[in-house]
């Protein structure tokens, strides 16, 4: 008598379950299309704006990030160094050279959950646009590392696999189609171990 409503009851319990699953997936997976690779560095100029794909406005609906207007702001992140290697806390990085122009820039690391990642409170977390130190052509060096550098360090708990994020603000290349002529800064690997 309760076995018919029973089978169905289990068929609607799965199929709801898979398609959330599925659909939970899926926004993880990606932040929209229209991304734009320039060497490690990766951006989704379009994710912010009225007119992008619903994959994009989905996940922006539930990660819930205050996100820049098209002429605001955009932002990058890189996971990988330029010999295509991941970023990990068990090695330091060099980056180096130059940001494409904007008003201001940050950059901070943080996890594969978008978490920023902070070593303590003392340690510097992140660097802006102010408070790099730069040679005399405007380029920098910034030292991502656990351990201590001279000069721009960005202190990096040992923690595993982290991504670099770099928001430029107020910037011309937020608004145009020219952004994949922008040079962006170098990651280079510079030691592993306990250095």
């Amino acid at each position: 008598m309760f076995r018919v409503p029973l089978l169905v009851a289990l068929a609607l319990s799965i199929t709801f379950g898979v398609g959330i699953l599925s659909a939970v997936s899926a926004l993880k997976a990606t932040v929209g299309f229209g991304s734009i690779s320039l060497g490690p560095w990766v951006a989704f100029p379009n994710a912010q704006t009225a007119d992008t794909d619903p994959y994009a406005k989905a996940h922006r609906a539930r990660t819930g990030k205050l996100l820049y207007g098209g002429a605001e702001g955009l932002q990058f992140t890189a996971a990988k160094d330029d010999s295509g290697a991941t970023l990990t806390t068990a090695c330091s990085y060099d980056i180096s050279g130059t940001t494409p122009p904007a008003r201001f820039w940050t950059l901070y690391s943080a996890n594969t959950g978008d978490v920023p990642l902070r070593a303590t409170s003392d340690l510097p977390g992140a660097l802006n646009a102010w408070t790099v130190l730069r040679k005399p052509d405007t380029s920098f060096v910034i030292h991502v590392s656990p351990s201590a550098r001279p000069d721009n360090w960005l202190a990096v708990p040992r923690a595993g696999a982290f991504k670099l994020v770099l928001t430029l603000l107020d910037t011309p290349a937020a608004g145009s189609s020219g952004v994949i002529d922008l040079a962006m800064p170098k990651i280079v690997k510079t030691e592993c171990g306990n250095g």
